[in-house]
């Protein structure tokens, strides 16, 4: 059904009839989530140093809305990736860290495309998957129709596509794949919106840059800092930059660019390993200071959203899913409900808070764990607890903890509170740190060695007596 006329278009505008009055046409959802990207490495950001340039992401940014307080539910990839894609804390379902989200999403848990579907959208999702690695949990069977990318972590060549032990895939079928790897993400970008312009859809671009390892065209390396690896990263940024206005101009070429919703933003804070700039921000991936979770983030929809402005709600990845099913006119789903919220008011301007608190948690092997409630943001590793106000210290550089003790008290009840409604880890970790998880492991007597195996094997008992229990019919009534 083709949803778009340009002789039409231009006879609603010469009338006077704004864009907003087409709000009955679904509007396209792109987000363009790239992977490990500096908050200071887009060159809008203020604090940028002079080696970063990024005109394409700017020109986005200037004529959108730059969301200063935009969060990822992860301070690594598959966390992020896991609690976006289904709107709902990825702790819910048992994904604390990267190796839980990269083994798999549980199957019943319900994907962004697979709600959009029903209201005709088709889905595309390119580049890094990170969510399984499995046929089963392949993206093409968690709701989208086309996939091209890999399935595993970040860390996958840029140039060398030769392993077949972790290929490219198109659709569900491994390929022999030449070509820098980024720009061969936003070809099929393109040609995604090339084949669909005419038709309402949601496409994922999941750079897997500017992730290691440092890789780019030789030509593009410039000798600007002394430092090799921010060198080669300046590159990487150079042909992601590219890529997102690569994106632009093509929904500006087929006259939908005003009603997309396209949505920018990076998986977690820049990584310390490729020497990535986060300022002011503390913290690099894989910290839950702000440098780890705090990230670029903007929103585009002229049709809809007024640009040119900043947003200061805090808001975060969790609640993409809510906002694209809000921008589609799809209703939230009652049987499992969201945590994510729709952004779109906070956008606006109708409201100047979406949630209460947001909560980071990574299990009980690395206790790390943090909350920001208001402006109070208590980050927390195994023992160590610290309190910052974040209207006064972006930056994380005064512990307030002991200062505010009552503060410190009541957002560890929360976090506590939070923590009991969420699933246990899939990686059999356990949920909160204790010292005996750093305890080294006392050497046993051979009594109690004994006693051990003989505790185990009554175990095994009772569980093979239960199953065989299960197995026997029930007498009828």
């Amino acid at each position: 059904m083709k949803r778009r006329h340009t002789l039409t278009t231009g006879i609603l505008c010469f009338v006077g009839i704004t864009s907003t009055a087409l709000a009955g046409e679904k509007p396209n959802i792109v987000i363009i989530l790239t992977d490990d990207q500096g908050y200071a490495d887009v060159s809008y950001n203020p604090h940028s140093p002079p080696e970063v340039s990024t005109p394409n992401i700017d020109a986005l940014a200037r004529s959108s809305v730059i969301c200063t307080h935009g969060y990822t539910s992860g301070h690594v990839c598959s966390p992020t990736r896991a609690g976006l894609m289904t709107g709902r804390y990825q702790q819910r379902f048992g994904v604390y860290t990267a190796g839980e989200g990269g083994s798999g999403v549980p199957l019943d848990e319900v994907f962004i495309p697979q709600r959009l579907k029903p209201a005709g959208y088709i889905s595309g999702a390119l580049g890094k998957w990170h969510l399984g690695l499995t046929e089963e949990y392949h993206a093409m069977n968690r709701g989208f129709d086309e996939f091209y990318g890999f399935m595993g972590r970040g860390a996958h060549p840029y140039f060398d596509h030769s392993d077949m032990d972790h290929p490219i895939y198109r659709g569900l079928k491994p390929i022999k794949e030449e070509g820098y790897l980024t720009t061969r993400i936003t070809e099929e970008a393109v040609d995604f919106i090339d084949r669909h312009g005419e038709e309402p859809f949601f496409l994922y671009v999941a750079y897997n840059a500017v992730h290691s390892p440092p890789e780019a065209p030789e030509e593009d390396i410039r000798k600007v800092t002394g430092d090799e690896t921010r060198d080669t990263l300046m590159a990487m940024i150079k042909h992601l930059d590219m890529g997102v206005g690569e994106i632009v101009n093509t929904l500006r070429k087929h006259h939908v660019y005003d009603n997309t919703l396209l949505i920018f933003l990076t998986d977690n804070g820049g990584s310390g390993a490729m020497h990535a700039n986060n300022a002011p921000l503390r913290g690099f991936k894989q910290m839950d200071y702000e440098g780890g979770v705090h990230v670029p983030f903007i929103v585009s929809w002229p049709a809809q959203l007024k640009g040119g402005r900043e947003c200061d709600v805090p808001m975060w990845s969790i609640d993409l899913f809510a906002t694209a099913l809000d921008a589609a006119g799809v209703p939230l789903p009652k049987e499992r409900p969201l945590d994510g919220k729709s952004i779109l008011p906070a956008l606006k301007g109708e409201t100047d808070k979406l949630h209460d608190e947001l909560y980071w948690s990574s299990g009980g092997l690395k206790g790390k764990w943090a909350v920001r409630s208001g402006n109070w943001k208590l980050v927390a590793e195994k023992k160590r607890v610290e309190l910052f106000d974040l209207d006064k210290d972006l930056s994380e550089t005064t512990d307030l903890a002991a200062m505010h003790p009552k503060v410190v008290a009541e957002l560890t009840d929360k976090y506590n509170a939070w923590l009991d409604e969420m699933a246990e880890p899939l990686s059999k970790q356990q949920k909160r740190w204790s010292p005996e998880i750093d305890a080294p492991a006392k050497k046993m007597t051979r009594e109690e060695k004994k006693a051990a195996r003989e505790q185990q094997k009554a175990k095994r008992i009772r569980e093979r007596e239960a199953k065989q229990t299960t197995l026997v019919p029930e007498a009828s009534n």
